[in-house]
């Protein structure tokens, strides 16, 4: 069972890590680059299956080469046995649609075709949704969002999904449908490893890719002389490789016209503030008397 799962990068928009411009404009440059949250729950999805019913489980993303720290990030926080990334110049600033022709390809290059591809709900600078289904078309599967669980029955050959209708938490309707297919996760869907095999197993899985994204930091220091192209778990294919006509990825590629862009609005620069001394046992009791409330639920 092959699962391949798609990520990107994204701004980091924790408090304190965005960097605006005096117009409040979003500084990228300037801003960490960390993997996009939802497609966590996409991953989390591609780690169950491979804890019930084996096989491997691909990572794939498509940006500059700085996006191999976010498909670490991804193998070290979640789970990944390889990692593709696609990249180069003749790629950048595309939008959607030439996103999904590159990545599609991309997929169908890899030596083991995919059983299931899973992509993340949407990203968190674009938040359009879109590049999983566009995907999805151009490999031609049946598409099932908005998934929450999922249950692969391999003789068969079927996927048994719950999913909310229309996002929707409170309707839930179960679909079947032949495999290969493409799964877009809600950020609603919870893995579940009722077996204690399963649980020890997944365990196990974590602490070896947490070990195999460690190898992989050491061919991404910049104080060593190795090259991440020559770590045999991770693959990049340029546009060349992946035999795309530039005239249809990218920027030249992309029929998207961006008539405006509203800027994020930024923190709060001041917050009102208590400095309580930890050797004031008075004020002290003061901070408990005032918490006790919320840690009790209430």
């Amino acid at each position: 069972m092959h699962s391949v799962v798609l990520t990107k990068g994204v701004p980091d928009f924790r408090e304190g890590q965005v960097s605006f411009d005096e117009d409040g404009h979003l500084e990228r440059g300037k801003t960490p680059t960390v993997m996009n949250p939802n497609d966590r729950h996409a991953l989390r999805a591609a780690l169950q299956t491979k804890v019930r019913n084996e096989g491997s489980v691909s990572l794939m993303s498509m940006g500059p080469p700085g996006y191999m720290e976010v498909l670490q990030e991804g193998m070290r926080d979640v789970y990944a046995d390889d990692l593709y990334l696609l990249s180069d110049r003749e790629m950048g600033a595309a939008d959607t649609w030439a996103t999904a022709m590159t990545v599609a390809t991309g997929i169908q290059k890899l030596d083991d075709p995919p059983d299931l591809v899973f992509a993340g709900f949407k990203t968190a600078d674009g938040e359009t949704g879109h590049t999983g289904p566009q995907t999805e078309w151009c490999l031609d599967m049946p598409l099932l969002t908005h998934v929450i669980s999922l249950d692969i029955d391999e003789a068969e050959e079927t996927l048994r999904a719950k999913r909310l209708v229309e996002g929707d938490v409170e309707e839930i309707e179960t679909v079947e449908a032949p495999l290969p297919a493409f799964v877009v996760a809600d950020p609603e869907f919870e893995p579940t490893y009722r077996r204690a095999d399963h649980r020890l197993k997944h365990k196990d899985l974590r602490e070896t890719t947490r070990d195999r994204a460690d190898e992989f930091g050491e061919y991404l220091d910049d104080d060593t002389d190795l090259d991440p192209t020559d770590w045999d778990r991770f693959t990049m294919w340029n546009h060349e490789a992946l035999n795309l006509d530039p005239d249809y990825i990218g920027l030249d590629g992309s029929p998207t016209i961006v008539a405006g862009v509203d800027p994020i609005p930024k923190a709060p620069s001041e917050r009102e503030a208590t400095v309580v001394d930890p050797d004031d046992d008075a004020a002290m009791e003061g901070v408990v008397e005032e918490l006790a409330p919320y840690a009790g639920g209430d």
